[in-house]
């Protein structure tokens, strides 16, 4: 198995699949790797919570942010592959969606042009 570095996101997608294949055996069913990633989500979400909100960490919990990140991102990369989405693609295509729709929209939110000031 390619040992990962800095690689492109379809590059990631084959290593991810890669390694379930050998690794991993098989592809858990898209129901359950959806529960997963909601799993994780959730786990991220405690991390920022307690490190950028108001809730303190408990004795003993972990704070590795990046870790649960990769999580989330490992989870998503398993549902592209077994539902056919090229994410390099599909992200291409959302941010020019983005791009078209909020180009002027958030120039003009006064919300965010009070964090400017």
């Amino acid at each position: 198995m390619e040992t990962p570095q800095k690689h492109s996101l379809p590059t990631w997608q084959k290593i991810v699949d890669e390694w379930v294949h050998t690794v991993g055996v098989r592809y858990f069913s898209e129901l359950t790797n959806l529960g997963i990633l909601m799993e994780e989500v959730g786990e991220l979400a405690r991390i920022m919570v307690r490190r950028f909100g108001d809730q303190s960490f408990k004795p003993g919990e972990t704070e590795d942010l990046a870790d649960e990140m990769a999580d989330v991102l490992f989870v998503l990369l398993c549902l592209a592959n077994q539902t056919g989405v090229d994410l390099a693609t599909a992200l291409t295509r959302n941010l020019e969606k983005k791009t078209n729709r909020d180009k002027i929209r958030h120039r003009t939110n006064p919300k965010l042009q009070a964090s400017l000031d």
